[in-house]
């Protein structure tokens, strides 16, 4: 349960040697900058420094410019940027030749991109006339008469036929057709053209204008289609010169771009900063144990000045959290994060949770067959090929899995496969057989005695995380300090032992010195918690006091009750994985009695559903007994990350 000892560095220097003491900071790799007048309760004096990175403006350019053709952004390792020889003058005109060059392709390419559809869509509304007997050179040529092409809806064909039929000049040409529209000309003299035009225009006639009129129907979709395969090639051209540019400055881009981040990265570190005349205030967070390697890197600067400070002794500022824990425990971190880091002076639960969980879900998902397939997909499906933290988690779980799985004597379902195992090892079978009755009973008793467990052990952490942050009132008479333990522990050994055995336990002194007087001290905690704090008593009224107090004390005594209860779900699972693989194999035997292919099918079916179910649902069941039924009884989870200053560059939204 380790948090990193970190302290806190506070730099002083002339703000000339500002951008010196960024960089210094930022190659380090273990500087977490924080603002400097926070920490500082005189700050009439300074000044924030709110100004514009020069940097960032270039890197969205080269940014975007890349994105526009299709490429990523992979940044150099740290080492490899350190080293680059790279000007900010070189940068900045890299840049500008970089995105003139790609804006010149992309131009093109939009441009044949947009001649490309208009020939497109000129060819697909030109077909709809093709056999139509029509030179339209002739057409273009006429003086004394006008074509439209377009389309009419259906309806007003209809209409067209009886209510103009008796107009010469309204004639109408169909050519081709759809459901709803038919597309076609009407010609007309020129001096009628506008007559006619309203006349269409109420029968909802929707022209099409051209623009190229020339030689038939046929020969302009056939021409209009050559344009557009030769703008295609002249488009994939264009993109063949877009991928060549990329490969010949991938190399150069990948530097310049890594540059101009680590000046972005390192230059945003000045926002943390405070002005104070001539001299600036740096302050941020680094680890205890990097403390002289640091150090050396500031000595280099003769003009700048520094101090560090423990954590503990600026609490009030929540010093950031940094995880530490060995190697079988740290993919459990995922689990933490997930709840909330611990602040400075809280114990870290990690290891605890992969203690507990990894036990809890190996007995709850016991099965040898679907325990090894739940570690193998977890480590090399999810962890391996996709990266998933869970992935890390899941291959301990499978193991656990497995090991009750023998314990159970499961696999894939079938209570009766190991049999010859346990006769070959010198045992009469199975350990534990799930669904008899007597063991069934004793299931859900150790189920109620693990949550007793937990519940105990998570006071115990609270007392001593009290303590740790000096918060006694809270380790004493908390609902979770020493006299809720002693109540709790008590209550439950007093009544176990004497219904077990029969021997008289819950006397009356037992009763008022172990049971009542601890549920009094809670009872009355905040005002015992008082004098422990050394302050005043001072409560709305009495009867305020009283009311409060007895709903707290009731809702300590239902939360006890109900978390403890709330552990039978270990056996519950127990007893429905049981059930649930039974219910498969039954439904096998019915679909096919021979164990042929349908009795095969079956089973594997059974198995991947049961299994997918159980590992999901098994898995929130233990987050929530480590969340609810214990973190909330020791853990505030109310830390910040550390998160020291890196090279970053710039991703999607």
């Amino acid at each position: 349960m380790a948090v990193i000892k970190v302290k806190v560095a506070s730099i002083i220097g002339r703000m000339d040697e500002l951008n010196r003491v960024t960089e210094i900071c930022g190659r380090s790799g273990i500087f977490h900058p924080d603002h400097a007048l926070d920490f500082y309760k005189d700050t009439e004096k300074f000044t924030p420094l709110n100004e514009d990175n020069p940097f960032s403006g270039f890197l969205q350019k080269l940014y975007d410019s890349m994105s526009s053709i299709g490429q990523s952004s992979v940044l150099l390792p740290e080492e490899q940027i350190r080293r680059l020889q790279i000007t900010t003058e070189e940068a900045t005109d890299y840049v500008d030749r970089f995105t003139e060059s790609i804006g010149s392709l992309q131009e093109k390419i939009v441009q044949t991109q947009k001649a490309m559809e208009s020939c497109s869509q000129e060819a697909e509304d030109m077909s709809h006339f093709v056999g139509l007997n029509l030179n339209l050179d002739e057409i273009r040529e006429c003086k004394f008469i006008k074509v439209r092409f377009g389309s009419i809806p259906k309806e007003s064909a209809e209409l067209l036929k009886t209510t103009y039929a008796d107009n010469p000049y309204v004639t109408f040409f169909p050519c081709t057709s759809d459901q709803l529209h038919l597309w076609g000309v009407y010609i007309c003299p020129i001096d009628q053209i506008e007559e006619v035009d309203k006349i269409f225009a109420k029968l909802y006639f929707q022209r099409l204008r051209l623009r190229e009129i020339k030689k038939t129907p046929e020969d302009l979709v056939q021409s209009l289609q050559k344009k557009n395969q030769e703008l295609q090639a002249d488009l994939a051209d264009l993109h063949k010169q877009e991928a060549q540019l990329w490969e010949r400055e991938k190399k150069r881009f990948t530097e310049v771009y890594s540059y101009l981040a680590k000046c972005s990265t390192y230059f945003g570190i000045r926002h943390y900063a405070a002005r104070y005349h001539d001299s600036f205030i740096l302050t941020g967070w680094i680890p205890a144990e990097c403390e002289s390697s640091f150090i050396v890197l500031l000595d280099s600067l003769k003009s700048v000045e520094y101090s560090l400070t423990d954590a503990d002794d600026v609490l009030a500022h929540s010093p950031p959290i940094k995880l530490k824990n060995k190697a079988p425990a740290r993919p459990y971190e995922f689990f933490v994060n997930m709840y909330g880091l611990p602040n400075y002076k809280e114990i870290d639960p990690t290891p605890l949770v992969a203690i507990l969980f990894t036990l809890l879900f190996g007995i709850m998902f016991g099965d040898v067959g679907q325990g090894l397939c739940l570690a193998f997909f977890g480590y090399f499906y999810m962890w391996k090929h996709r990266k998933m933290p869970i992935g890390k988690i899941l291959l301990p779980c499978g193991i656990m899995a497995t090991i009750w799985g023998f314990v159970f004597g499961s696999w894939f379902g079938n209570e009766e496969f190991l049999n010859p195992l346990y006769h070959a090892v010198g045992l009469p079978g199975k350990p534990v057989s799930v669904m008899e009755g007597s063991t069934t009973i004793k299931i859900i008793m150790i189920s109620a005695a693990i949550g007793f467990f937990c519940i105990s052990l998570a006071m115990i952490l609270n007392i001593y995380s009290s303590c740790k942050r000096k918060d006694y009132a809270r380790a004493l008479v908390g609902q979770n300090g020493v006299a809720a333990l002693i109540f709790y522990i008590a209550l439950v050994l007093g009544a176990t032992i004497q219904l077990s055995t029969g021997k008289k336990v819950l006397t009356v002194p037992y009763v008022l010195l172990l049971i009542v007087l601890p549920l009094v001290i809670v009872f009355l905690g905040d005002f015992l918690a008082c004098p422990i704090r050394h302050e005043k008593f001072q409560p709305d009224s009495v009867g305020l006091f009283f009311t409060e107090s007895f709903f707290e004390c009731f809702e300590f005594l239902l939360s006890l009750m109900s978390n403890t209860i709330s552990f039978l779900r270990v056996a519950a699972f127990v007893l429905v994985h049981a059930g649930m693989m039974i219910m498969v194999t039954t439904l096998a035997q019915i679909v096919d009695p021979t164990f042929g292919f349908g009795w095969y099918a079956v089973m594997a079916g059974g198995n991947i559903f049961v299994g997918v179910l159980e590992a999901l649902l098994v898995s929130i069941h233990v987050l929530r007994l480590n969340f609810y039924e214990m973190f909330s009884r020791f853990y505030d989870g109310d830390g910040r990350a550390f998160t020291p200053i890196h090279v970053k560059g710039l991703v999607k939204a």
